[in-house]
């Protein structure tokens, strides 16, 4: 066997690297006087050689040939969760452009055109953060969320939240993984990381000493032109908020809303609020009652005027200055939405007088809800309108219904204002949109046209379908709320037809512990039942709506002590 001697292998090893230059000087040389995207060139299957712009054109094409497939619901893994990604909504698409381009690219690369096939993979685009509010809750359930440091007050003494690591998603790790996997798997894997927040327990302990316990030590005197308002402690308190931002990057700053709800009866002393424009039918024949405008502390203004304050252990006052405020509905208002006369009104009624928590929270939602305007083609939110209904909205603890039977909960009662302005907007003809009646029948409400509601998750919800507005109207006694609204009538009448019960099943007896979480019931019979909601104009029935709902039997629940163990006798 003979070996070719050295000056021989190095002369092959030279005549491949010249071969393989004049291959690329030639592949450059052509390339030259040839098309922008090489011939055989393909995306996705597309071909697209030519001209860039006829590329451009190709792509598109092709793509929208393939609408189905690039419209296709995405399964995206999440640790053990897995979420379904709608491309439309999350921004994924093929970037033509930038295909084109990276096929351009490929086309000037000689070694990419011999070794890398005629294939171009797609540039790929998405919206990073609305991909990673997609994913959002299936990371949420497959990771553990990192606490964000901040404090919070009880009362007002500080008490700090100390930042802890926890696992969650990376918005451009993500993006990065649904760009590759989109077109090329059916299920895209997300990694979970380890996040931890950039605020560290000394910065919340410095927190604390530098801002909150100085905030809370003295009051704040504001002045105004109209006199001096004092901001307590308390109130200090209430509306200073001091949290991080989603990497927790901790920040101080007041709450303007807040700080005006804690100033509600000091701010009364220098403030006139507007007043909108209502109609008043108590006198028979309905009178339009005037708007008239406001002056108030500019308390967005001051809030941020209030924070370095706050840091100061002396010299704690601040200046206040006011803003003139139109009301919300003017008196062209009331006429330009043809609201004229009543259309509907609707009364429920209570016990225990005014000064009973259940009948304090009816009161509130009612006075949030007083001249309300709803505009043709316009839905009405309840929870929307008022938002949340907690402590520091005015609300008190009162019986609400929990798994099957009364407790003591904040905003007890909301629910009979829900039934009340849910019946006055079905009298008026409002489309129905969204309502719940209760679980168990309650004697004080019309069966089946009667809603329950709860922030955030069961809401009452009306559609104004008719050409003219409606303005809600709110009036209670010590015994009763009532809803009215004032509108211009689009039917002569609306009235409930019930067809009878079915399916009755009688309650039973349940013994409970006793306790202050305890509240006994005589109980309710179970029922289903329809009602049947009829229109008539110009004499006769023109339409007719069936609502239909299955009541559970409440049981008879009874509270009694908690009877001792026995014990064996020795």
């Amino acid at each position: 066997m003979s070996v070719a001697p050295v000056p021989h292998r190095r002369w092959l090893i030279a005549a491949l690297a010249s071969v393989l230059a004049l291959t690329a000087t030639g592949a450059f040389a052509g390339h030259a006087f040839s098309a922008d995207v090489p011939r055989g060139a393909k995306v996705l299957g597309i071909s697209i050689g030519g001209t860039a712009a006829e590329a451009a054109d190709a792509l598109r094409t092709g793509l929208a040939g393939k609408a189905d497939q690039l419209a296709a619901p995405l399964t995206v893994r999440v640790g053990e969760q897995t979420a379904t990604v709608q491309p439309q909504d999350v921004g994924l698409a093929v970037d033509v452009d930038a295909t084109v381009a990276r096929a351009v690219s490929r086309g000037h690369n000689p070694f990419a055109t011999l070794f890398g096939g005629a294939e171009v993979a797609p540039v790929v685009s998405v919206d990073e953060a609305r991909l990673a509010a997609a994913l959002a809750p299936a990371a949420q359930q497959s990771g553990a969320a990192m606490t964000l440091p901040g404090v919070a007050f009880d009362g007002t003494t500080p008490k700090p939240v100390y930042p802890k690591a926890g696992r969650g998603l990376d918005a451009a790790e993500a993006a990065d993984a649904v760009r590759d996997g989109w077109l090329r798997r059916g299920e895209v894997e997300v990694p979970l990381g380890e996040k931890a927040p950039v605020s560290s327990k000394d910065d919340v302990d410095r927190m604390v000493a530098e801002v909150a316990t100085p905030a809370v030590s003295a009051p704040v005197t504001v002045t105004t032109p109209k006199g001096a308002v004092t901001v307590s402690p308390k109130a200090i308190a209430a509306s200073l908020v001091i949290t991080s931002d989603p990497k927790g990057e901790l920040y101080s700053r007041v709450d303007a809303k807040r700080l005006r709800k804690a100033l509600d009866k000091e701010l009364a002393k220098v403030e006139v609020q507007p007043k909108n424009a209502t109609i008043d039918g108590s006198g028979g024949a309905p009178q339009v009652v005037a708007a008239s405008g406001g002056t108030l502390v500019d308390t967005a203004k001051l809030a941020g005027d209030l924070l370095p304050v706050l840091k100061r252990g002396a010299d704690r006052a601040v200046a206040a200055g006011f803003k003139d405020v139109k009301p919300a509905t003017t008196t062209g208002d009331l006429a330009e939405l043809g609201i004229k006369e009543q259309v509907s009104s609707f009364t429920t009624y209570f016990t225990g007088g005014l000064s009973n928590p259940r009948s304090k929270n009816i009161v509130q939602i009612a006075k949030e809800v007083d001249g309300a305007i709803v505009r043709p083609g316009e839905t009405f939110s309840l929870n929307g309108h008022t938002g949340p209904r907690g402590y520091a909205e005015g609300y008190y603890d009162a019986p609400v219904i929990m798994d099957g039977k009364l407790v003591p909960g904040v905003g007890g009662g909301a629910s009979q204002f829900t039934t009340t302005i849910f019946n006055a907007s079905y009298y008026a003809g409002m489309k129905d949109v969204e309502h719940k009646p209760h679980s168990y029948y309650f004697t004080r409400y019309p069966a089946v046209i009667e809603s329950t509601i709860m922030y955030p998750t069961l809401d009452l919800r009306f559609t104004n379908t008719t050409p003219y507005g409606v303005l809600i109207d709110t009036s209670h006694t010590d015994s009763s709320v009532t809803v009215s609204m004032w509108s211009t009538k689009v039917y002569d009448s609306i009235s409930t037809q019930y067809d009878p019960k079915r399916d009755i099943q009688q309650p039973k007896k349940v013994v409970l512990e006793d306790g202050p979480t305890c509240i006994a019931t005589a109980g309710s019979e179970g029922f289903t039942q329809d009602a049947w909601r009829i229109f008539r104009k110009d004499g006769k029935e023109i339409k007719r709506e069936k609502f239909t709902w299955r009541y559970n039997a409440e049981p008879q629940f009874m509270c009694e002590a908690k009877k001792p163990p026995l014990t064996a006798k020795p």
